[in-house]
């Protein structure tokens, strides 16, 4: 399979101690803080470790998460919320744009920001897989399945929780809907691709390949449109790649679906078919040049150099080549000047997010670890506001060297 996918970095977020001087007044308080620092700074280690793998990561991310819901929601299950919710500050960077962090003192915030992280994490997970060079079954389901799971947070997030944010989140931040909607939709799109790589080897009929390709041209098409208000400085790159697989999967429907043409008989139609696919491949190659050109955040990488990109180029060409055989021997019929119209409707293979909750409250939750809290206590000035300059270390992440037939690395 061998795929390449772009790759926004990891946010980044300043240290949280959970110390809360004065505030905790009893020993099952003490033990939440301690094991909210604790698994907190496990699940950041495992963001950048290569061993880790999604059972480890989900395991790491629900220990935390049902941590944290106790300074989220009430125990009793009303619908209002922990008296605890609104005494920490939490800082995070943007995946867009650098170092300066978003800061918000709303445990809100921290759920939602920490649950992009997990959902970034599963599709550089599906990235590293997906880039070797002789993935197994297994491993293209795992992909598939991984892209479909980081689709289903990023869907639950924008559905169930950044609404509940008391700041909405400014303009090209990542909890923006547009943005979280880019997200989403890329994820869907890249499932599909491991969809029809896995349609092409089993052979199936071409009429079913052309749609799936078509209607995931469409879905890159959709994200891009999601980020095109946004600052090119911060998006160029992104959209680059959104436009390059919208191009790139364009030309797949066009090349299977004049293979669909020439199988009913209609040489004349399939050669434009191909000649369009001819096209839109072109425009691909071009914007692999741009892409590799493009500032911004993502990774280094020559996909015109990549082993999937190199393929469709042979296989437009020589089903091309097929076709303008068989006319010159059998059909004897005239090209159309017009493309044909793609009209495709894919009624199998299409990927749905995995539907996604956060776990229910840790059980170390008590009223009387709850009451252990005195807020009356807390610091008159820990509302203060941070200084919007603070620098946030960024994630240092793992570099994925290049498979020998791949000319990229994927972060």
């Amino acid at each position: 399979m061998t795929h390449w996918f772009h790759r926004n970095p990891l946010k980044a977020t300043a240290p949280v101690p959970f110390n809360y001087y004065g505030m905790v007044t009893g020993p099952a308080a003490s033990k939440i803080c301690s094991d909210l620092r604790s698994s907190r700074a496990r699940l950041l280690e495992l963001f950048t470790d290569l061993n880790c793998n999604p059972q480890m990561m989900k395991n790491a991310a629900d220990s935390y998460f049902s941590l944290l819901q106790g300074f989220i929601n009430s125990l009793d299950e009303s619908t209002q919320e922990s008296k605890l919710r609104y005494i920490q500050n939490f800082k995070w960077t943007d995946t867009l744009q650098g170092q300066v962090p978003s800061a918000q003192q709303d445990a809100v915030f921290e759920l939602i920001s920490m649950g992009f992280n997990v959902a970034l994490w599963y599709t550089k997970y599906a990235s590293r897989l997906a880039g070797k060079e002789n993935i197994t079954e297994d491993e293209a389901k795992e992909v598939h399945r991984s892209l479909k799971i980081a689709a289903g947070i990023f869907k639950h997030l924008k559905d169930s929780h950044i609404p509940k944010l008391i700041t909405p989140a400014e303009k090209g931040r990542d909890l923006e809907a547009r943005l979280v909607e880019a997200y989403i939709i890329q994820c869907q799109a890249e499932a599909q691709e491991v969809t029809i790589a896995r349609a092409i080897e089993l052979k199936h009929a071409p009429g079913l390949i052309a749609a799936l390709a078509y209607e995931t041209a469409n879905f890159y098409q959709k994200a891009d449109h999601a980020l095109s208000s946004l600052e090119p400085a911060y998006s160029a790159k992104w959209r680059k790649y959104l436009h390059l697989k919208m191009c790139f999967y364009t030309a797949y429907a066009y090349c299977y679906h004049g293979q669909t043409l020439l199988a009913s008989d209609k040489c004349g139609e399939a050669i434009r078919s191909l000649q369009e696919a001819e096209k839109f491949y072109a425009k691909a190659e071009a914007l692999c040049k741009e892409y590799g050109e493009t500032k911004g955040p993502g990774p280094t990488a020559k996909p015109s150099g990549h082993l999937f990109f190199r393929k469709l180029g042979n296989l437009v060409k020589n089903t091309l080549e097929k076709c303008q055989r068989e006319n010159g021997f059998i059909y004897f019929q005239k090209v159309p000047t017009e493309a044909p119209q793609l009209e495709l409707k894919a009624n199998y293979g299409l990927v749905e997010p995995v539907p996604f909750e956060f776990p229910p409250t840790s059980v170390h939750w008590t009223p009387e670890t709850l009451a252990a809290f005195d807020l009356t206590q807390r610091p008159k000035d820990d509302s203060a506001k941070p200084k919007p300059e603070e620098v946030v270390k960024p994630v240092k992440e793992p570099d994925i060297k290049p498979q020998k037939d791949t000319g990229c690395y994927i972060s």
